[in-house]
Parts: structure tokens; C-alpha cells; sequence
């Protein structure tokens, strides 16, 4: 079978008799909680109940509603609600935490879980502020459980296919000067936000945690992703996923610097986070990465990295890839792979049979580099730079 022949399926990992039993047995189902039931914690757990491998024991957050919603949509029928992270951690029968907070609630309630030597599953961006990396990192080292991060482009069958075709020793597209990805149209970060008083059965100052103490808003916690308090938008959702699969394939997590434009362009609605960026980084190995990415509705043909070689240009976008060698006829290959399904898959198998993780804290670290970078350019207004030991970024003099 060549490579134009090759079709590309699921892409899970296939739980074979042959190796379970490394830390559950192998007709053992994992106990999983969900801390923050909103859409993707949501999404998430729906790809993990699909395997059939798993049983929901709880599901937690700040807002009684939401975990309704996960009910209803999921037709999930009685199933333990609780407020607090105290009550999973408390709950012997959890074996694994799908963590899908807020980004500034990562890394404290990440380093709680696995305390309680509980399985995590960690969405990205796995940290808000660059400096929680190496707190995270030693709190997965000195557990003895599996934490997989939530960049699910690394268990797809397709991303690594063109990873060992492409890249590497093959040369094919030959010196690769310029990756650029392109990234829009959030019509869930357009919403209008209406204000309502605090709802019953809503913990705000859970919500809050360590960031700064303030009033109760409505849009605060309902559209959170618009303020920096919170998390960076644009540039952590979406520049974590491309950044990775820019990094990932050309071998070099080392980001030099970075500068950033943008703004709140059209929607002046008392958000922090720009609704429009673009930013530009360069690496140690001698290429830039431009990241180019609005909330507003301009619609590429398709959401992708692209690389530009000397002998040729490489398209890859979640369906599939486009690749255009220097005066020949372009190679369209396509995929109807859910990555998401294969990354839960990998993470189950990882913890009954002791799979290799696709996403590894350190993976998840290197992710999530470029969007801090990006962001503190952003904020500054200046060129930036990580420091000479990588512990802080500080401004290109």
C-alpha cells in the first residue's frame, strides 16, 4: 500500500489482551470526574465514555448549570454533582480528572490531582503565566501517575505520518525558511453578552481562585476567555495547537522572540483580549513562524499550518494536507480521524497498559511557549525574549 492509497481511519490505539494489566487490569474500567463541565470539558468526556472504557463518577463545577447542561446533552441520567475540587480529590473511586477549567485554574488544581495521585488529563493551555511551568512540571515528576496534555494533534495517525514523511532526514520540502498558520472565525468568542444577576448555585469566588479578587460580572466567568485575567484568547486557544504542530515538526521548540500586533478592532465590549492578532516568532534553528488569527468571521480555505520549503510547500490542516512540490501537480491527501477520540484513547491505554503518551507535561510546556511569548509581546508592545536560563521573558533591549 503506497502513501496515495493509504487510508486513514480512527487512528486509536488498539487495546490489544496482549499488554494490559501495567496499572489497571485488563477488564478494569477507569472511575473519571470532570472539573469544568462547560463545552469542552463536555466534549471531552463524551469521546472518553464513547470508548467504553471508562465510568463517570462526578462532575464538578462553580455553576449547577452547566453540569445540567452535561447531563441533558450527554443523557448522562443520575449522576454526582458536586462544587468543590475537595470532594473528587476526597472520592476513592476517581481514578482520573479531566481538568477543563479556566486556564488560570490549571496549574493549582493540576498539582492538587495529582497530589491525590489521580490521572490527569490536563486541557490546554496547561499554564497562564510562564512562570507556573516548572511548578507543574515537578508535580507531574514527583507523582506516579500519567498526565496527558490536551494538544490531541500528537495522537493523530495523520500528523505523524507526514511528520516521519516530510520532515527530518527526508528533506522533502527542502529548507523550510517560513511556517505560517492562519486560524479564525470564533463565532462563540463574538457572542454578546448579556448581564444577569449571580445565578443560584454559583461559587464566583471559586471561580476567581488565585486571580485578582474582584466584583461579581456576569461576562467575567460566561465569556472568560475575553479577559487576561483568565486566560489569553486567541493566543493561547489557538496559537498553542498550531504553535505545537509548527514545533513539533520541525524539531525545535526554541522560540528566540517574538513581537505581536493586534487590538480590539470590532468588538468594543469591555474585553481585555484583542479580538484580532498577528505575531511573528523566531526560532534558533533558522526559520520564522507567523501566527495570523481574528475572532471575526474571515474564513480561510482552511485553518492550517503552512510550510514553505525551497522545494516546495506543505498545507497541513486537520482534514487532511495539500502538498505542492515546485513545478508538479499538487497532493491532496484527507482524513476523517477524531483526533480527540485518539487522544483519550492514548491516555487510557497509557495508564492500563503503560502506552507511551503522545502529550507529556513536557509537551504540553513546549506547547504553550510561543503563546506566552506572543502574548507578553502583545501586552508590552515590545519585542521579547526568553531570559539566558528560560526562567522569565523579559523585553529585547
Amino acid at each position: 500500500m503506497n502513501r496515495r492509497d493509504f487510508l486513514i481511519g480512527t487512528g486509536a490505539v488498539m487495546l490489544t489482551a496482549a499488554s494490559y494489566g501495567k496499572v489497571l487490569g485488563a477488564n478494569d474500567r477507569l472511575g473519571i470526574a470532570v472539573v469544568g463541565s462547560g463545552r469542552r470539558g463536555r466534549w471531552v468526556l463524551h469521546k472518553m465514555l464513547a470508548t467504553g472504557k471508562v465510568d463517570l463518577i462526578a462532575l464538578c463545577d462553580v455553576w449547577g448549570e452547566q453540569m445540567k447542561r452535561t447531563k441533558e446533552q450527554l443523557k448522562l441520567g443520575t449522576v454526582n454533582v458536586v462544587y468543590t475540587l475537595d470532594e473528587i480529590l476526597a472520592n476513592d473511586k476517581v481514578d482520573a480528572v479531566i481538568l477543563a477549567t479556566p486556564d488560570h485554574l490549571h496549574t493549582n488544581y493540576a498539582i492538587r490531582i495529582l497530589a491525590a495521585n489521580k490521572h490527569l488529563y490536563l486541557e490546554k493551555p496547561v499554564t497562564l503565566h510562564y512562570n507556573e511551568g516548572p511548578i507543574l512540571k515537578k508535580a507531574v515528576a514527583n507523582s506516579n501517575v500519567v498526565c496527558q496534555t490536551g494538544t490531541q494533534q500528537r495522537s493523530g495517525s495523520l500528523y505523524k505520518q507526514v511528520k516521519e514523511e516530510f520532515f527530518g532526514s527526508t528533506k522533502k520540502l527542502g529548507d523550510i525558511i517560513f511556517v505560517r498558520a492562519v486560524w479564525s472565525n470564533f463565532g462563540w468568542q463574538r457572542r454578546k453578552i448579556t448581564p444577569q444577576p449571580k445565578p443560584k448555585k454559583f461559587s464566583w469566588e471559586t471561580f476567581l481562585g488565585p486571580s485578582p479578587q474582584v466584583p461579581y460580572e456576569w461576562a467575567r466567568y460566561d465569556a472568560w476567555r475575553n479577559y487576561k485575567e483568565y486566560g489569553t484568547g486567541i493566543l493561547s486557544d489557538l496559537l498553542t495547537h498550531w504553535g505545537d504542530v509548527a514545533q513539533w515538526m520541525m524539531d525545535d521548540t526554541n522560540p528566540l522572540n517574538a513581537v505581536t500586533t493586534g487590538g480590539i478592532y470590532h468588538l468594543k465590549d469591555g474585553r481585555s483580549n484583542p479580538d484580532t492578532v498577528n505575531s511573528i516568532l523566531q526560532y534558533k534553528d533558522g526559520w520564522n513562524f507567523t501566527f495570523e488569527c481574528t475572532v471575526m468571521p474571515i474564513k480561510n480555505v482552511h485553518d492550517s499550518v503552512l510550510f514553505h520549503g525551497t522545494e516546495g510547500n506543505l498545507e497541513l490542516f486537520r482534514s487532511g494536507y495539500i502538498y505542492t512540490p515546485h513545478q508538479e501537480t499538487p497532493e491532496v491527501v484527507q482524513t476523517t480521524e477524531s483526533l480527540d477520540e485518539a487522544h483519550v484513547l492514548n491516555f487510557i491505554s497509557a495508564i492500563q497498559k503503560g502506552t507511551p503518551l503522545s502529550a507529556p507535561i513536557a509537551v504540553g510546556l513546549d506547547a504553550v511557549k510561543p503563546s506566552h511569548l506572543a502574548a507578553k509581546a502583545y501586552w508590552t508592545g515590545k519585542r521579547v525574549s526568553f531570559n539566558k536560563d528560560q526562567s522569565e521573558i523579559v523585553v529585547v533591549q
